[in-house]
């Protein structure tokens, strides 16, 4: 009973010994928080590129996927561990940045695509990490530039900006044809309910893994569905397609069983096209991963994060960035919406986190275990994702209001979020602004929230005391 308690206790102390068996489901259902979304920037780049859907670059395009589960796992274990500088030793999940597609994208749209396009995205990424990781050892001077109504903006734009990510699942996925469906909606609040169950009618161990058993709930429910429900349907224009809760199992029956990742399976190329915008963007990443840093501490630890906390976390998302690189994968950071998860259990123990990456390179290194995952159904992640990204609104908030909300403070968080994330979630705002503001804050409501709200910090004067 008291190695219980020790056990239970341990899960909110990121230095705490946890035994596996407790530590694997918590691991767990970090993986499947993040799983999709470490793919999905992949996919979409390499369609920008035109290396996807052809017989081609089939094989290139797998590689890729495997690619991208084996190295958020080991620059998720250098952020938990650190290696000499490398990693704050925070409770964070690395993984493929969503941030940088619309810079990407831009860059295959200027270059023309295609595999040198790909070489040149992943060229820029080298050095660009590494110029975010020479940024990180500068972050003791910069803080006063990242007080906490800052970083709470950031962390606030961050919640709100994924928020629109996890309805988009509650309803099937984008793209999905039957979007929005009542299968869709029903299963994914089905997951939600279960979630809140488990949280709020259990204790212990259960209650802190209510997002796997939520998730694994909705497998079942889906298999259940799937016995007992159309699985096809049909388009306006006549086309048969299968529905997006349908599980995909001939696709785990086709995966390999072991598979060794690639080292540089697309050859960078360092054209000045691409390295320019991408350079930029690094230095808005460092921004946001301070956010996420400070957003993790505050919501899971109850304090502030640390000078040397914020410093490594900046310089692992740069080196393991450059590291990515070499494995053909786009930039890998912190990943906001696992630190929704953490600010919504609390779970910061390391251990705990640690399992969750040792399965991540798992996948990457038996592809039958990544497939399983991969063919989880997107209103399954929406039913979990909706709870945990609005946890991220709640960690920036506490943020915000840390502090004493003088008229400055006010002004920095009514204007940063009214002009900058309101100018960055409606893109169309900047179609007739040159292209390199379309690149910088065209991507998300959370570049130009960040650039507003550090701008107002320095020229508002302090309050008069």
């Amino acid at each position: 009973m008291k190695e219980e308690k020790r056990s239970d206790q341990a899960m909110y102390d990121f230095y705490g010994k946890m035994p596996l068996k407790r530590a694997i489901p918590l691991g767990l259902q970090h993986v499947l928080a993040m799983f999709v979304g470490n793919l999905t920037p992949l996919l979409i780049i390499c369609g920008a590129c035109g290396i996807s859907g052809s017989e081609e670059f089939a094989q290139l395009q797998v590689s890729l996927l495997q690619n991208a589960m084996f190295v958020a796992g080991v620059v998720t274990l250098v952020q938990l561990y650190a290696i000499g500088p490398i990693g704050g030793k925070v409770p964070i999940i690395m993984g493929t940045s969503s941030g940088f597609i619309g810079v990407f994208k831009s860059v295959a749209d200027t270059m023309g695509g295609g595999l040198a396009t790909y070489g040149a995205i992943m060229g820029a990424s080298v050095i660009g990490g590494l110029f975010e990781g020479v940024l990180g050892f500068f972050i003791r001077p910069l803080r006063k530039f990242f007080p906490a109504v800052v970083t709470g903006t950031v962390v606030l734009s961050i919640g709100l900006s994924l928020i629109s990510v996890g309805i988009n699942s509650f309803g099937g996925g984008n793209g999905a044809k039957d979007f929005g469906s009542v299968e869709n909606l029903l299963l994914a609040l089905f997951v939600l309910v279960v979630i809140l169950i488990v949280k709020h009618w259990t204790k212990g161990i259960a209650s802190n893994s209510a997002i796997l058993i939520g998730i694994i709930a909705g497998y079942g429910a889906a298999v259940i569905m799937s016995l007992i429900l159309p699985t096809t349907g049909i388009t306006a224009d006549g086309t048969e397609y299968t529905k997006a809760w349908v599980l995909n199992w001939d696709k785990v029956a086709q995966a390999s069983w072991i598979s060794i990742p690639e080292i540089l399976p697309v050859k960078p190329v360092f054209d000045v096209r691409a390295i320019a915008p991408i350079i930029i963007m690094f230095i808005v990443t460092a921004v946001e991963t301070v956010g996420d840093i400070s957003g993790v501490i505050e919501g899971g630890m109850d304090r502030e994060a640390t000078d040397k906390e914020l410093s490594g976390g900046v310089i692992c998302d740069g080196i393991g960035s450059s590291f990515a690189a070499l494995f053909g994968i786009l930039p890998n950071t912190s990943f906001s919406q696992n630190v929704g998860l953490v600010t919504m259990t609390k779970v910061v123990n390391r251990t705990a986190l640690a399992t969750g990456a040792v399965f991540l390179i798992l996948c990457g290194l038996v592809p039958k275990l990544g497939a399983i995952v991969s063919i989880m159904p997107q209103a399954v992640l929406g039913g979990a994702a909706v709870m945990m990204f609005s946890s991220i609104v709640i960690s920036g908030i506490q943020l915000i209001t840390k502090e004493k909300m003088t008229a400055k403070n006010l002004t920095i968080v009514s204007v940063a979020l009214g002009v900058g994330y309101g100018m960055g979630a409606n893109t169309a705002i900047l179609a007739q602004t040159p292209q390199a503001i379309q690149l910088i804050f065209g991507g998300s409501g959370i570049v130009p929230a960040a650039v507003v709200a550090i701008l107002l910090n320095i020229v508002l004067p302090d309050e008069r005391k």
